[in-house]
């Protein structure tokens, strides 16, 4: 368990039946996941069918998915929440950040593979 467990809210889990919501919910209450479906169960046959399918899938549509992996670093966690709130987002700022990689890595390459380097090298041994 690492510092970004506290502060990561309640996702909707990836090993769950049905869009995860019990099991993410038992999860981060720390509760067995077979009491959360029998609390919905009972909530079912006491309210009715479309009340409680509609809060199930309220919350499923406001809970964001569990990370594949556990969040390490709040640069990591910055990422995985504008990705959770806008992919495309997400993918133009990973598009910005390997195009600036590859434009450091160019200018290396050119320096390193230059007339001046290669004179410089030579003069210095």
């Amino acid at each position: 368990m690492n510092k970004y467990d506290n502060k990561r809210g309640i996702y909707r889990s990836r090993a769950g039946v049905f869009l995860g919501v019990c099991r993410g919910i038992a999860e981060h209450f720390n509760f067995s996941v077979f009491w959360v479906r029998m609390a919905m169960v009972i909530t079912f046959m006491l309210s009715g069918f479309w009340p409680v399918i509609g809060i199930y899938l309220a919350a499923a549509f406001f809970m964001k998915p569990e990370p594949i992996r556990p969040i390490q670093s709040d640069e990591e966690y910055e990422f995985y929440d504008s990705y959770v709130h806008s992919p495309k987002n997400a993918a133009h700022r990973l598009r910005k950040k390997f195009s600036n990689l590859e434009r450091r890595i160019r200018r290396m390459e050119d320096t390193v593979t230059g007339k001046e380097y290669e004179w410089e090298r030579k003069f210095n041994s």
